[in-house]
């Protein structure tokens, strides 16, 4: 390449006027590269861009028919990418290889090359026809870091008037600026492939992690719930899910959402007992600068950040009767103003919301508004209780398990009497309850064996809260599943398992154990002491 030196500036020209024609030349070239820069800096689009640079060439420099041609990946020959005449721009699918023509020298051996004129060329082909051979041509090859890419190519509109030189440098220039454009346009767009790979993979990723297939459960009634969510996946059709605290509520939205046309879009979510009513309607409809104290910038609400998604109210029954007339508009209209706006907007949000509270009793009693429960029953699933579906919490547990062996960076396993221990429970706290007894059972573990000894449940006097309010219709709730009774004669068992069943019967009362298995009661508390068995007390 060669470095260009703008000429210092003379208020006289010499004899001949070759300086002054050299300096007026430097002028327009300067001009011109100050707007190919521009140009350059205003887009990423590289093709569109290609066409400016080579219009201003025209326009600004005095250099026509410009050509850029690119370096093909595969075949490794330079294919034009656009050519620009006085008439406008061309298309033109020819190739060069190298040494072919003019442009293919530059793609055998990067240098710059200037013609005179260029019928004096033999191998000026000018296969387009575009370029006038009497004229003089310049080609300059376009680098990024070091390696060819491209071909930049002109023809000065006049004949050869001993400023090709000077001419040449310019179009070097113009093309360390391409390489440059180019460079940045080929980072942005291996950015953005990657981005896009990373976006797939997640939405594949989270369309497998919510999917109904990959759900727990495979009671009759769990499965009529899936087959419900399943169906009602498809339509914009608001869902009420309903049921007890702890009982999987978010996931069935989760995969509603993630297997829905709104899939694309986000999933946005808020517990509405868990702010205050002042609050609450600004995370919803959002505010504008000034609404209140504090309020110093404006702020969207959940509303317009679910947007084309969906929307998951949980908790919906602890709205107060007065924010329920502000919810029924929009979810009857769609349309809503931020807190302290005057400005009507409109939103195209799915509701799925949730509520573990009995929304007919409320609605008589006057705490829920019967129109907003209409408003939201359009399609009522029911999740039942983990005590109804006790045939599950085999299945249940594995996957926990799994999930908490892979946060403990370790293999848990869970015996078939400490399985019979978890079905003998009643499970007010549901599946959470349930995650947290076999974590905490986990913990307890040294080797992760999960036997009978670690599942622990809390007494009655331990809850910090009182069993939720069954909420779900009795149309729609199995009978109890029974709870399986263990045979104490069942040769299979070992000796530790036979001692936990006889204590289990006999609600860890040493001496109803010792006679259910025909022991002294010192009998029963040695088998308790030598096989290491923790005394559960009630």
């Amino acid at each position: 390449m060669h470095e260009h030196i703008i000429q210092p500036l003379s208020e006289e020209c010499p004899p001949g006027g070759g300086f002054c024609r050299t300096h007026e030349l430097n002028i327009q070239l300067l001009a011109a590269l100050y707007a190919v820069s521009r140009v350059l800096s205003r887009s990423l689009d590289f093709n569109e861009t290609l066409r400016d640079v080579l219009r201003v060439l025209h326009d600004e420099a005095g250099l026509t028919r410009g050509l850029i041609s690119v370096v093909d990946p595969e075949s490794g020959k330079l294919s034009i990418r656009t050519i620009y005449t006085p008439e406008g721009s061309i298309l033109d699918d020819n190739q060069y290889g190298p040494g072919e023509g003019v442009i293919g020298l530059v793609l055998e051996k990067p240098r710059t090359i200037k013609l005179a004129r260029g019928a004096d060329e033999p191998r000026f082909l000018n296969r387009n026809g575009v370029y006038q051979p009497e004229l003089p041509f310049i080609a300059v090859p376009i680098k990024v870091g070091g390696d060819l890419k491209g071909v930049l190519a002109v023809q000065p509109e006049a004949p050869e008037d001993g400023l090709l030189e000077e001419r040449a440098q310019f179009v070097e220039m113009v093309s360390n600026l391409i390489g440059q454009s180019l460079s940045l346009s080929m980072q942005v767009a291996q950015e953005k492939s990657s981005l896009l790979e990373e976006r797939d993979l997640l939405r594949r990723t989270v369309r497998h992690q919510f999917g109904f297939d990959s759900m727990v459960g495979r009671s009759a009634v769990m499965r009529r719930v899936f087959d419900q969510a399943r169906m009602v996946a498809k339509w914009n059709t608001t869902v009420l899910i309903r049921g007890e605290t702890g009982t999987g509520k978010e996931l069935i939205a989760n995969a509603i959402h993630y297997n829905s046309p709104r899939a694309r879009n986000a999933l946005v979510k808020l517990n509405c007992a868990a702010l205050p009513e002042n609050l609450l309607e600004s995370e919803l409809f959002g505010h504008e600068r000034g609404a209140f104290t504090g309020a110093v910038e404006s702020r969207k609400g959940r509303f317009e950040q679910a947007h084309g998604g969906t929307l998951f109210l949980d908790e919906i029954g602890e709205v107060s009767p007065a924010f329920q007339a502000k919810m029924l508009r929009i979810l009857q209209e769609g349309e809503f103003e931020r807190v302290g706006g005057s400005k009507t907007i409109k939103v195209d949000v799915r509701i799925i919301a949730a509520t573990h509270r009995d929304l007919e009793t409320a609605v008589e009693m006057g705490d829920f508004r019967e129109d907003l429960f209409y408003r939201l029953n359009v399609m009522p699933l029911f999740l039942p209780p983990l005590r109804e579906r006790i045939e599950d919490i085999p299945e249940i547990a594995r996957h926990l398990l799994g999930k908490i062996g892979n946060d403990q960076k370790r293999k848990l396993t869970l015996t078939d009497m400490a399985n019979r221990r978890l079905a003998s429970h009643e499970w007010p706290g549901n599946v959470r309850e349930l995650e947290n007894c076999l974590e905490r059972a986990a913990v307890l573990s040294d080797d992760g064996h999960i036997d009978v000894d670690l599942i622990r449940f809390p007494s009655a006097r331990e809850r910090t809260s009182p069993r939720p309010i069954r909420t779900a219709p009795t149309a729609f709730s199995p009978p109890s599943a029974s709870i399986p009774e263990i045979d104490i004669n069942d040769p299979d068992l070992s000796e530790k398992e036979r001692v936990i069943a006889a204590l289990e019967q006999a609600g860890w009362v040493q001496a109803k154990a010792a006679r259910i298995l025909g022991m002294t009661p010192r009998q029963i508390a040695y088998r308790i002491q030598t096989l290491n068995i923790e005394v559960k007390q009630f």
